[in-house]
């Protein structure tokens, strides 16, 4: 265990209420610039799918934005998206074969915490070409979030929703995105001091993060998981926690909605049941498991 997540471990309740909360997307209206500006453009040039980029860019922001594949781990979504690629009919049409990148499934396969720093590590004791062609990836959209993604407003009632929450709740951020880049993000808009703890991309997943954060320090009942991604639920759903759904595409309504009545139900232990299943159950029909060109 890594000395933050011990930290994190370590973390003791100063409130009877955890709630866990997501950033880009959920936080941050960031999701848009960075996949289309940051992650895309890198994705196509690294992995070499100029000739057919027209349709890995369809595929890349249906996976990433708008369907229930949306949230998952970077290097998981590489091998996503050039499987669903690889069925496209256009692409089978232009006989363009699709890299395997073989040595990268293995190690996702095998890896716990997908991050660039444990990536890092298995390259210096493999240096297989497609781990290498996975970390430049990741790298460059390091550097390219950097420089393009800037004045990124929060979504509309995040504010009052974070000064709610945390005077009851004891609140951590979950994310996938690195931890520096997090910091950064909480700092630069004035809403660190919401949260006690930020769990990034280097701790592992988010439902680590809810396991080493809460499970075990709060009732169940008084765990709740704020998310933009079917990866939220099903990471609040495995540590027993309650789950609040951002709609991507509704996002200023969620929270208005969290903020006037769903926090309110929450700490009055009114939200289980029937409550949360009216709201998950719309917040997945805003995203569809599949597109009219994947093909079998």
């Amino acid at each position: 265990m890594t000395e933050r997540a011990r930290k994190l471990e370590n973390l003791q309740p100063q409130k009877d209420f955890f709630i866990g909360i997501d950033s880009d997307g959920c936080v941050f209206d960031t999701m848009e610039i960075k996949i289309k500006e940051c992650f895309c453009p890198a994705f196509i040039s690294n992995f070499g799918l100029q000739p057919v980029s027209k349709y890995a860019r369809e595929v890349f922001e249906f996976v990433n934005l708008y369907s229930r594949m949306r949230g998952i781990n970077r290097f998981k979504t590489i091998l996503l998206v050039l499987d669903l690629l690889a069925r496209r009919n256009e692409v089978k049409a232009r006989d363009f074969k699709v890299p395997e990148l073989r040595g990268l499934r293995e190690w996702v396969s095998c890896e716990a915490k997908l991050s660039n720093a444990t990536l890092r590590e298995e390259i210096e004791r493999n240096p297989d070409p497609d781990l290498k062609l996975a970390y430049n990836y990741s790298l460059e959209v390091n550097e390219a979030v950097k420089r393009i993604v800037r004045n990124v407003p929060l979504f509309p009632c995040v504010c009052s929703s974070l000064e709610k929450l945390s005077k009851q709740a004891d609140t951590i951020v979950i994310s996938a995105t690195p931890s520096a880049t997090l910091e950064k993000e909480w700092n630069d808009y004035g809403i660190r001091d919401y949260v006690r703890f930020i769990a990034g991309q280097e701790m592992g997943s988010k439902q680590e993060h809810i396991s080493i954060g809460a499970k075990g320090k709060y009732s169940q009942d008084r765990m709740l998981v704020i998310g933009d991604s079917p990866g939220d639920y099903t990471a609040a759903e495995s540590n027993g926690a309650l789950f609040y759904p951002i709609i991507p595409g509704h996002e200023e309504s969620s929270w208005r909605h969290l903020y006037e009545e769903s926090l309110d139900r929450f700490f009055e232990g009114k939200y289980k049941e029937e409550y949360q299943e009216r709201l998950v159950l719309r917040f997945l029909e805003n995203l569809p498991e599949r597109a009219g060109w994947i093909h079998t």
